[in-house]
C-alpha cells in the first residue's frame, strides 16, 4: 500500500475541504492516509469526520497522529502533564471508536527525561491500548534516549516504533534506528530533509539516500504502507492535485525499492 499524511499544507485552515482533499488523494493513486488528530496547525474542529470522509473516498486509515503541542509535558507533575496524559487516553478511546488501528506519539525531547510520573502515565495509556487492541507507535525525533527507555520498558506487542526518515538524519544520523527497532516497526513517516525547513520534502528532493533507507526497511520485515509525511512548503507553484500526483510518483518509486 501507498499512503500519505492528510495535512500536507495548502492554506492555513486548509483552502480545500477535507472531504474534497481525500478524493484528490485517492485520484492521485494513494491507497491509505495517516490522519492528523487535533484541531491545531490550522486544522480546526470537526477532524473526527475525516474518518468517514476518507472511507467514503475509498481510502484506508493507516494510523492517526496524536497532538504534539504538549509532548514535552508528559512527566510534569502539573496541569500540563495531566492534560497531555488525558489527551493520549482520549486518542486511545477515539482509535477504538473510529476503528483506527494505530496511533503515533511523540515522546518528549531528551532534555525532558521521562520520570516515574511519565512512566506511570505511559503504563496506563498502554494498558488501555492493550484492552482495546490498539497499537501505539513511538516516533523518533530529538528523543533517542527517551525512545530507547520506553521501548525497552514496554515489550508489549501493542507498543512499537514509528520511523521518521528526516528526523533520523537530522537528529541521530550515526544511529541505525531501523536495525535497532526494526522488529517493532509499526508505522513510517517518509520525508526528505532539504528545502527551506530542512524537513518534510518529497523523496529525492533532499539529501537522504533512499536506496539505503528502503533496503533497511525491507530487511525489518515490515508489511505496512509506504507512507509519506510531506508538506507543500517548497511546492507552492503546484496545484494540490499536481502536488499529490508528484508525491504518488515518488512514493511508488521508493516503494519499489522495498523489493529490489
Amino acid at each position: 500500500m501507498i499512503g500519505i499524511y492528510d495535512c500536507f499544507g495548502y492554506g492555513l485552515g486548509y483552502d480545500v475541504s477535507f472531504e474534497k482533499r481525500y478524493q484528490l488523494i485517492k485520484n492521485a493513486g494513494f491507497d491509505c492516509v495517516m490522519l492528523w488528530w487535533s484541531d491545531k496547525f490550522g486544522r480546526g474542529m470537526g477532524y473526527q469526520k475525516d474518518v468517514q470522509y476518507a472511507t467514503d473516498a475509498g481510502l484506508l486509515i493507516e494510523n492517526m497522529h496524536t497532538p504534539v503541542h504538549e509532548q514535552n509535558c508528559l512527566s510534569f507533575d502539573n496541569l500540563d502533564g495531566d492534560s497531555v496524559f488525558q489527551t493520549y487516553l482520549q486518542c486511545v478511546s477515539d482509535c477504538y471508536e473510529y476503528e483506527i488501528p494505530t496511533m503515533v506519539i511523540h515522546l518528549p525531547d531528551d532534555k525532558y527525561p521521562i520520570n516515574k510520573i511519565g512512566m506511570e502515565r505511559l503504563d496506563r495509556i498502554i494498558t488501555e491500548a492493550e484492552n482495546h487492541s490498539i497499537k501505539i507507535a513511538f516516533e523518533n525525533l530529538n528523543n533517542i534516549k527517551n525512545l530507547a527507555f520506553v521501548l525497552g520498558s514496554f515489550p508489549s506487542k501493542n507498543v512499537g516504533y514509528c520511523y521518521d526518515s528526516c528526523h533520523h538524519i537530522n537528529y541521530a544520523p550515526n544511529i541505525d534506528l531501523l536495525a535497532r527497532y526494526g522488529d517493532r516497526l509499526m508505522a513510517l513517516h517518509l520525508q526528505d530533509n532539504g528545502g527551506t525547513h530542512n524537513q518534510h520534502q518529497l523523496p529525492f528532493d533532499g539529501n537522504i539516500d533512499w536506496s539505503v533507507v528502503m533496503k533497511k526497511i525491507s530487511l525489518t520485515g515490515y508489511k505496512g504502507a509506504t507512507a509519506l509525511e510531506p508538506m507543500n512548503w517548497d511546492y507552492e507553484r503546484l496545484s494540490i492535485q499536481q502536488f499529490l500526483d508528484l508525491a504518488y510518483e515518488k512514493a511508488k518509486r521508493i516503494d519499489r525499492m522495498r523489493t529490489e
